[in-house]
């Protein structure tokens, strides 16, 4: 019988803390310092528009991987699983609807190609969830391996060039209420993120499977069925990537969004999420995601007044990886010292 939480174990996921004050004011920092650095250019409403559309393609990716890192996993094979479900979309969209299609009308051909992008993504969640819970293979090797499978699928399927539809294009470039569409989708992401691990058993079992296995084994959770439904969720989530990244970009192809992985992991770390398990809010998350945008864009309008185009993106993937790296030897130089600290000391200190 899965256990339901109570108020004092939801003491850890508190909406805002002092880590989450603390990536406010480096995102709100790095918004400043690019404003006064590149004086109209980032801080213009064409500049903030363009942000808002790009921001979505990796930021709900993140959600994916905060789902799985939260149980003490990492799914690496959820920018394959979002390809393979942009190029099935894709795919449906052409078939039924496309030149020398069968014809079909649009208003019923493009909740089925949403539709097949869900369930391709679902499907390879819960081969990953299979993978890591039932066969019990590392996440980190499950997901590697079955993120290779997918992508291979996906040029099996395609042949390697890109399938180009503009079906979509009204969900990828459209706006409701002056907001993107891809922003608002974003947006109720985060609203359904902080309910789904916040208000949900499910969510509560997730940190406490993250948090002690053993714990949560021994308070009756069913751990295999967490990370059934947690890869699901996850594959899910890459199924309404799939679906941004053909809106936005009129193509679907199996090698699209290459460095999203490693920018998603960097946006999860950034953004408080243990590494470890069992800690992690979706207000750092969200925090991160804005501040990588703030910087990637930043620092790609810098470059390219020093250098060609080819380079700004290069230097930009060496910042991440930089970054990455920093912020990890940060969070173990802190997670030392706090080990270190009497236990008395810990015990003051707020949750």
């Amino acid at each position: 019988m899965e256990q339901t939480a109570s108020p004092k174990t939801t003491s850890k996921r508190l909406p805002f803390d002092f880590y989450t004050l603390r990536l406010f004011i480096i995102a709100l920092v790095i918004f400043i310092a690019f404003s006064l650095l590149l004086p109209g250019k980032f801080l213009t409403i064409r500049n903030m528009q363009s942000m808002a559309v790009q921001l979505p393609e990796f930021g709900i990716l993140a959600f994916a991987i905060m789902i799985t890192m939260l149980t003490g996993g990492i799914d690496l094979s959820v920018v394959g699983a979002a390809n393979l479900s942009a190029i099935v979309a894709a795919l449906i969209l052409t078939g039924l609807n496309g030149d020398g299609g069968a014809g079909m009308s649009l208003a019923l051909v493009i909740p089925l190609a949403i539709l097949g992008a869900l369930i391709v993504g679902s499907i390879c969640g819960l081969f990953n969830g299979f993978l890591v819970s039932r066969i019990g293979i590392t996440p980190i090797l499950a997901t590697l391996g079955s993120g290779a499978i997918y992508t291979g699928l996906s040029f099996v399927i395609t042949g390697g060039p890109a399938i180009t539809t503009t079906q979509l294009a009204l969900i990828g470039n459209g706006s409701l209420l002056g907001l993107p569409i891809p922003m608002i989708v974003f947006i109720l992401g985060v609203v359904a993120f902080v309910v789904i691990l916040n208000r949900t058993v499910f969510g509560f079992n997730v940190y406490m499977l993250g948090t002690n296995p053993t714990a949560a084994l021994f308070s009756g959770i069913n751990s295999d069925s967490v990370l059934m439904r947690t890869y699901w969720l996850a594959g899910l989530i890459g199924g309404v990537a799939g679906i941004i990244f053909l809106a936005r970009t009129n193509s679907a192809k199996p090698d699209f969004g290459a460095s999203f992985i490693l920018l998603t992991v960097l946006i999860a770390i950034l953004g408080g999420v243990s590494y470890t398990g069992g800690f992690g809010t979706i207000s750092g998350l969200v925090l991160a995601v804005l501040s990588i945008q703030f910087l990637s864009t930043g620092l790609n309008m810098l470059m390219l007044e020093w250098f060609p185009s080819s380079a700004a993106i290069f230097f930009r993937q060496f910042a991440w990886g930089g970054l990455l790296l920093a912020v990890m030897v940060l969070n173990t130089y802190t997670e030392k010292r706090r080990s270190r600290q009497p236990k008395s000391t810990q015990a003051n200190k707020p949750s």
